[in-house]
Parts: structure tokens; C-alpha cells; sequence
């Protein structure tokens, strides 16, 4: 039963991120991945609060980090998209873009989990801040 709750909630990310990717689309197409970029910012915010917040709650269950993690934001977060986008910069002649993006990436998506974490560690079990 845990695929199917799996892949359930891999669909729910999968389709977040298509909407989102249209969403930004929506407002001009430029040769630098913003949707990308910005979904797996989310993600990575997304994961690091997620993560807290169940540790905070006590032992949390594995099929249920599985199912969020793995499924849901497994899904909506992409590394490999990341790695063609980087290498069609290149392949572009927009070398500089393609520093820029892995730059912001890293640099963000750390930073991202880190802040998801952190505002994980600023609330109580009841949601409440700090």
C-alpha cells in the first residue's frame, strides 16, 4: 500500500511542478531556467521545514516521511532537469548563465533548506511561533 500512497503523492508534486513551470512561463521565456530554479528552492524549503517539523513532533513515521519526501517533493523537485538545463546553457554559449544557475542553486537550495529548517525550529507542535 505504500506505493500507492507513494505514488499518489508523487503525482500531487508532479503536477505542482507542471503548474508551476506554466505559471512562470506564463510571464516570458528567457534561455535561464527561473521555473526550475524556483521550484527546487520551494522544494528544498519545503523538505528542510517538513523534516523539522516531524522531528519535532517525536519519532516520525517512516511511510510518512517517505510519502512527503520521496513522493511528494521527490517528485516535485528535479535534479536531473537541473543537470540538462545546466548543460544546454553550455552548449548555448551561455557559459556565465550556466555558472549563475549552478551558483544560485547551491548557494540557495542550501540556504533554502536551512531556512526551512530553522522556521521549523521557531514553531511549536500547536503551529504556534516561538
Amino acid at each position: 500500500m505504500l506505493y500507492v500512497y507513494v505514488g499518489l503523492a508523487g503525482a500531487v508534486g508532479a503536477l505542482a511542478r507542471y503548474e508551476l513551470g506554466l505559471l512562470v512561463a506564463s510571464f516570458g521565456t528567457s534561455p535561464f531556467p527561473v521555473a526550475t530554479l524556483l521550484i527546487n528552492l520551494i522544494g528544498s524549503f519545503l523538505l528542510g521545514w517538513l523534516t523539522h517539523r516531524f522531528l519535532q513532533r517525536g519519532k516520525p513515521s517512516p511511510q510518512i516521511v517517505t510519502i512527503i519526501g520521496t513522493g511528494m517533493i521527490g517528485s516535485f523537485t528535479t535534479f536531473s532537469t537541473f543537470s540538462v538545463e545546466t548543460i544546454q546553457l553550455v552548449e548555448h554559449d551561455h557559459v556565465l548563465l550556466a555558472v549563475t544557475y549552478v551558483f544560485l542553486s547551491i548557494t540557495f537550495g542550501l540556504w533554502s533548506s536551512w531556512f526551512g529548517y530553522r522556521i521549523g525550529t521557531k514553531t511549536s507542535t500547536r503551529g504556534e511561533v516561538k
